[in-house]
């Protein structure tokens, strides 16, 4: 799917949307909900996910819990999703923790920290250590609760105008990064910004933007940042293993026979796999495109004293939240922490090993 067509088919969805915002529906016991999303209509692997959540819900059962999906734009701007499920303008919302961080710091950890966990050391932390019963704690102040609903695995750096020799480059570059990962980028020198996935490209067009990240070569192909950016950088620092997340209204939610409840929840554990599994297949082929269609010139990581000012960088802003934050915060990043030292003996003891002597030794044709 190419820009224009997925971008021109968002435009006509909100047309559709005026006329779909009636209250939810309850006829001979089903239920309708709303979903708003923060991503484009029809968006590769995110918007789709969002769809296809919707979708498993409404036939695991049958029909009783039927849900609406509203992509960004339809209902309310893309990064006021979770605003219309806290005001009740919706029952659900599916977008990113770190979007929120206005709202609670310790959102950002359920989504993606720079240098932290890979999508599976943070569905390990999520649903085996703790991490579960703290978001659940963070988003009971606002009357939600939420879910992994998605996962990219390891996003790209970023599409970059010119490229990267060091660290000088970065100074002043005016940079749309979220989270986190924002925070550190501009303690590096950079001018980091957050806007939703449509407003990127006009912004970098316009330059507004010298930079922009938005998640890997599956949704940027979609984007067209390729017509203004030649540099993309592949692997990020910020963002190794982003969670999206499906956020419900919490006294509704628990209002919901048990078994919705156990569908809702089951759904979304499957489409978070769905997710990585789409990215995996789709992001080496849409790179592919990038560079022999397109001219695009990859790099496979940032020079090695960004890397370095950035981990530095990291530990700084890890370390500001930790003493700065409020309790619940606190108790966040020292679960998280936790649970990072204890996870990655296991990745970077058995798993990198391997991939390293797969990468070595290993070819097959």
């Amino acid at each position: 799917m190419n820009r224009r067509s997925f971008l021109r088919t968002s435009a006509l969805g909100g047309a559709v949307a005026a006329t779909s915002l009636a209250a939810p529906a309850v006829a001979q016991g089903n239920v309708t909900w709303r979903m708003v999303t923060t991503w484009p209509k029809n968006f590769p692997g995110l918007g789709v996910g969002a769809q296809r959540l919707a979708d498993r819900i409404t036939a695991a059962s049958d029909g009783q819990l039927t849900v609406q999906v509203f992509a960004a734009g339809e209902m309310v701007p893309p990064l006021q999703a979770l605003d219309a499920v806290i005001d009740g303008s919706a029952e659900m919302s599916h977008g990113a923790a770190y979007y929120w961080q206005n709202k609670s710091v310790g959102l950002s950890f359920f989504t993606g920290v720079p240098f932290g966990m890979t999508s599976r050391e943070l569905a390990a932390w999520v649903r085996f250590m703790g991490g579960q019963e703290i978001w659940d704690e963070i988003y009971d102040q606002f009357g939600l609760q939420g879910f992994l609903s998605g996962d990219t695995g390891t996003q790209a750096g970023g599409w970059f105008k010119n490229e990267l020799t060091g660290l000088a480059d970065i100074q002043g570059l005016r940079f749309r990064t979220p989270g986190l990962g924002g925070q550190v980028w501009g303690k590096i020198g950079a001018s980091a910004t957050n806007m939703a996935a449509g407003e990127i490209f006009q912004a970098l067009q316009n330059n507004t933007l010298d930079a922009a990240e938005f998640v890997g070569p599956y949704n940027d192909l979609a984007l067209g940042f390729h017509q203004v950016c030649k540099h993309y950088y592949t692997s990020s620092f910020v963002e190794p293993g982003l969670a999206t997340e499906l956020v419900v209204d919490k006294a509704k939610y628990q209002a919901l026979p048990a078994n919705l409840q156990a569908i809702v929840r089951d759904a979304c554990q499957a489409e978070y796999d769905a997710v990585a599994s789409d990215m995996y297949a789709n992001d080496p082929r849409a790179l592919a495109t990038l560079v022999n269609e397109h001219g695009v010139t990859t790099h496979a990581s940032f020079p090695e004293d960004i890397l370095e000012a950035a981990a530095k960088a990291s530990v700084e802003v890890m370390t500001e939240i930790r003493e700065g934050g409020d309790d619940l915060t606190k108790k966040t990043i020292e679960s998280y922490v936790t649970a990072l030292n204890i996870l990655r003996t296991r990745t970077e003891g058995t798993d990198l090993s391997f991939l390293q002597a797969r990468q070595k030794y290993f070819t097959l044709t």
